[in-house]
């Protein structure tokens, strides 16, 4: 049976739909995108008596947001001794705190929202993929602990088993505190919880310009929409991978990459069981990544950056080909498994491939979580919508340098993708 080209994730849930009728002619906040960051942005707001407008291009949680792999991860895509050499182990130690804190913020919201999305903790397992890499591990777990005062636990290759039913890998380092959920129903579960408290989400409103303006001498920004024109105090830029020229500047600073996912039927117990004993979700050392996890169904789902370039019909095609041929290497027992469903979605990273948040152009924003934005785009969001409604916001990622890219050689679409996808895989090959 051929799989569908469609979303596994969507099929278990309804998402809300947004606020009927006409734009209102003003709000205290605009925020533009309905996923992670702009819903929890919304919440805050919204708790705090702002009103607030969501403006999204298609529907509620339509990006990555409810397209990713549902790991809630502690750390960032770069190691800690990169950041502690680059910012100083003082803001290093600030943006893995931070880490931490996300994820229990998501559980926050879970729990206070009782939204049913699956949330557990079953911590992740970071695979080995070379004997150097396995080797690297212990100079981390080291440093976490002494300088982070965070625990992880290194895992042999002798002991492996006990954690993946695979042979291929060299050893593994294990973090308990991540957690793995259902991200449709998370996004699903923020928006109902953000219409429940008064603020609107208007869906099919793409922002098409922002431009400052002032309202009865009051300074703030106009923004045309496909659905009409409204004017806000603020506006919070909420769109990641998906930043548009609407906002040219961000733009140039933003790199969107397609990822790329499929699963499988559901599988028997014992052999889900065998393939992931723990429930843990799983990603390998190398630049050019596999990630993977059992979904509350049993499905294998395994995804990774099969093809760089953001998501077509072609691109999940040849995607699901080159990602089943991945899953068979890591899992040769899930051989004869069907898959049942493919998908791509579009992740942003920035050229130092690092978080960013702050303001600019008197625009807020937060961008940048390369795959790590579950829990880093709901606490982001939040942490700016703080700044936004006058409180004290402790956002670690506002003062870093935000660059763009080498001699401004870029105006948002990415073209040299292909030769940065060639360099990871021979960085992979000599690392």
């Amino acid at each position: 049976m051929p799989f569908k080209q469609s979303n596994y994730w969507l099929d278990t849930t309804a998402l809300p739909a947004g606020t009927s009728g006409d734009l209102p002619p003003r709000v205290d906040v605009a925020i533009v995108g309905a996923g992670f960051t702009g819903l929890s942005a919304a919440r805050t707001l919204a708790r705090r008596g702002a009103s607030v407008a969501v403006l999204e291009a298609n529907t509620i949680g339509w990006g990555a947001s409810s397209r990713n792999g549902g790991m809630v991860l502690t750390g960032m895509k770069l190691a800690v001794e990169t950041l502690a050499a680059r910012y100083g182990m003082a803001a290093a130690k600030r943006m893995y705190a931070a880490s931490l804190a996300s994820i229990a913020f998501v559980e926050q919201i879970v729990r206070e929202e009782q939204i049913d999305c699956n949330f557990s903790r079953s911590g992740h397992l970071e695979v080995a993929c070379k004997e150097s890499h396995f080797d690297a591990y212990a100079r981390s777990v080291e440093l976490i602990a002494r300088e982070f005062n965070h625990r992880l636990q290194i895992i042999s290759k002798n002991e492996l088993r006990s954690e993946i039913g695979s042979d291929i890998y060299f050893g593994g380092l294990v973090d308990q505190v991540s957690a793995g959920l259902n991200p449709a129903r998370y996004v699903a579960g923020l928006g109902r919880a953000i219409l429940a408290a008064g603020a609107g989400v208007f869906e099919n409103a793409r922002v098409r310009q922002i431009t400052r303006a002032s309202e009865g001498a009051k300074p703030g920004f106009h923004l045309d929409t496909s659905r009409g024109r409204i004017f806000a105090k603020d506006v919070f830029i909420a769109t990641s991978g998906y930043t548009s020229s609407a906002t040219p500047a961000l733009r140039k600073k933003i790199i969107p990459i397609g990822s790329f996912i499929i699963a499988t039927e559901p599988l028997p117990d014992a052999l889900a069981r065998e393939l992931s004993p723990r429930n843990r979700m799983i990603f390998d050392s190398k630049n050019y990544l596999y990630y993977y996890r059992l979904t509350p169904d049993n499905r294998m789902l395994f995804g990774g950056r099969a093809a760089f370039f953001p998501e077509t019909a072609h691109t999940i095609r040849r995607s699901a080909e080159l990602l089943r041929r991945g899953m068979v290497t890591v899992y040769p027992q899930l051989r004869d498994s069907k898959l049942e469903y493919a998908w791509g979605g579009t992740l942003d990273f920035c050229f130092d491939t690092m978080p960013h948040a702050g303001q600019m152009d008197g625009l807020y924003y937060a961008v940048g979580y390369a795959g790590h934005g579950v829990a880093m785009a709901t606490y982001l969001g939040a942490k700016i919508a703080e700044q936004i409604s006058g409180g004290r916001s402790d956002n670690p990622y506002e003062d870093i340098p935000f660059p763009g890219a080498p001699l401004g050689l870029y105006n948002g679409w990415p073209w040299f993708l292909p030769f940065a996808g060639a360099y990871y895989k021979v960085l992979d090959w000599i690392s």
